[in-house]
């Protein structure tokens, strides 16, 4: 992960070893950090305004990530404050912290895309060490989409499932006994559009329902949705 230009001449050399590698910024960065690459011959282009830009070389492929794809999950100095540091192509690098990579894949699950089993691979991976405080705070108001995950990580690892703090299980049961206890507030929003650009067009389009990520959860435009939408093969 990288904080600018500066630490993207650290990844100069491993550019020649892969085809496609992930960097993750703050979007304040972005300029300074394609203006490096293209200082060393990369062709760069702002594939999705709302998250993600590319840069290439030949074959070579480096995706800056400064977001993800439905808004939500924003790179931003706590993702750098809680790397981890680690060697990467024998180059020593910030990696993601865990807590981060499960927020922003446990929203993917395209028709052609499903990071679920990343999530419970992470989980498994992790479980002792995971930061569960700020894995609730990413999370907010969405914590119905960890409790998801956390149900099927106990029907797939029934052992470590017991592994989850009881706490946790606990405040997230209660929050949703306390949502079904709540009167039923119709703000015509389809939320599942956090989940899939593909899977709830008909919820939008035809059922008339409000995209949610139209509103100030991701600050994603109309623009944005369109064309994010297209590269999926709906338009």
């Amino acid at each position: 992960m990288v904080g600018g230009a500066y630490a993207l001449a650290h990844y100069t050399g491993v550019m020649r070893e892969t085809q496609d590698l992930d960097l993750f910024l703050e979007r304040r960065h972005l300029s300074a950090a394609l203006d490096g690459l293209s200082a060393i011959s990369c062709r760069r282009e702002l594939t999705f305004p709302h998250w993600l830009a590319k840069a290439r070389r030949g074959r070579n492929v480096v995706d800056l990530i400064f977001n993800s794809g439905n808004g939500v999950a924003a790179v931003d100095s706590t993702w750098l404050s809680h790397a981890a540091s680690g060697m990467v192509l024998g180059v020593r690098v910030d990696i993601s912290p865990v807590e981060e990579m499960i927020w922003s894949k446990a929203f993917i699950m395209e028709r052609r895309r499903f990071d679920g089993a990343d999530v419970l691979h992470l989980l498994r991976a992790r479980l002792g060490r995971l930061s569960w405080t700020r894995l609730l705070a990413r999370f907010d108001r969405n914590w119905p989409v960890l409790l998801a995950h956390l149900v099927l990580f106990g029907f797939v690892y029934p052992r470590a499932g017991q592994r989850i703090p009881a706490e946790v299980m606990r405040d997230l049961v209660a929050r949703l006994e306390r949502q079904r206890r709540e009167p039923v507030v119709e703000d015509g929003l389809c939320r599942g559009t956090l989940l899939s650009r593909a899977h709830y067009f008909v919820d939008v389009e035809t059922w008339g329902l409000g995209d949610v990520r139209l509103g100030p959860e991701t600050n994603m435009t109309q623009e944005d949705i369109e064309r994010w939408t297209a590269a999926d093969g709906r338009h």
